[in-house]
């Protein structure tokens, strides 16, 4: 447990928007003064809507400013997922203290790539959700960041695999059948981040991982039978024996020599939001990557409505532009 104690008021939000990112400006709370980044582009979890919700949770209940990231469509200025090579705005992890992503098979060109492995490299920290440990694929693409591609023979794995713990592995529940229940593991329910969670609920199914032996297992997935959050658990016991890690922490040491504190989850859908648990979870990783105390319950209630597309490829919202999520 001695690496885990490394983990160890509502407020008025501003917010606005550049033509092509989302900025939250928290005004009060223990996040004042702290800078968030997001960054969504995943083409099937909605990445696009989560995020702007989790930013606005961040900012309006707890101060942090917040910018989110969006995948934008180069001719019409517009959020589409599907836009895997540009991500304009992510400059703004230059002044950031902590990276949430939320990203899928992006290739970046190097001017955007950069500012993310100058991130990374800095030795900053990251929580990384659902399909971000094949965050990145440049297998179609020259690159001086190929490496980071989550099939990399160089970087075996790529950034996933040697950074946040895992790759893709596998949809180790059936994928919109079967859901995910958090069983918190017994042995770290006192580390700092867990404060105040109760039930973990995802509708999307568990993945395959296996981390390596230096994370910090926080929460297995039980593979449940249905999406319901009341459903038992999948009647083949063998799906559940041993429970897939979802949850885990990590410090690994980058090329730089500098640490990162990572944060990997295999959850987080934008309905996967619709869970306290998980959301009190999320929020609470933000206080201790910022070297805050985690509040004994953590007021994660949305900001407005909340009504989050059900995943799926081809699903997003057409025609959206940020300075439309800032109405």
């Amino acid at each position: 447990m001695k690496l885990a104690a490394l983990f160890a008021a509502v407020t008025v939000t501003a917010f606005a928007a550049t033509p092509q990112t989302l900025v939250f400006n928290g005004k009060a709370g223990p996040g004042k003064g702290r800078h968030i980044v997001l960054l969504s582009g995943d083409e099937e979890y909605r990445s696009e809507e989560a995020l702007p919700q989790l930013a606005r949770i961040l900012s309006e209940r707890h101060g942090f400013k917040c910018t989110v990231v969006f995948a934008i469509d180069k001719k019409t200025g517009e959020i589409d997922p599907t836009a895997g090579d540009n991500a304009p705005g992510v400059e703004a992890l230059g002044s950031a203290d902590l990276c949430i992503m939320a990203l899928r098979f992006r290739a970046w060109p190097d001017e955007q790539m950069k500012h993310f492995a100058d991130y990374y490299l800095a030795g900053k920290p990251i929580i990384a959700l659902r399909t971000s440990t094949h965050a990145f694929n440049y297998d179609k693409k020259e690159s001086a960041y190929a490496k980071y591609g989550y099939n990399s023979k160089v970087w075996p794995g790529g950034f996933g695999k040697q950074v946040l713990g895992e790759t893709w592995v596998s949809h180790h529940g059936k994928h919109k059948v079967e859901g995910t229940r958090g069983i918190i593991e017994a042995a770290t329910r006192d580390v700092p981040i867990l404060r105040g969670v109760g039930d973990i609920f995802g509708d999307t199914d568990v993945y395959g991982a296996t981390p390596p032996d230096d994370a910090i297992v926080l929460v297995r997935g039980q593979v449940t039978a249905t999406l319901d959050p009341a459903s038992p658990p999948v009647a083949d016991a063998k799906k559940n024996d041993p429970m897939q890690p979802v949850v885990w922490l990590r410090t690994p040491v980058n090329e730089a020599g500098k640490t990162n504190k990572i944060f990997t989850t295999t959850m987080g859908s934008a309905t996967d939001l619709k869970n306290e648990g998980l959301r009190r979870l999320l929020v609470n990783a933000c206080y201790a990557f910022n070297g805050l105390e985690v509040p004994a319950k953590a007021d994660v209630s949305f900001v407005g409505d909340f009504q989050p597309t059900f995943y799926g490829f081809g699903t997003f919202k057409k025609g959206v532009k940020p300075a439309d999520l800032a109405k």
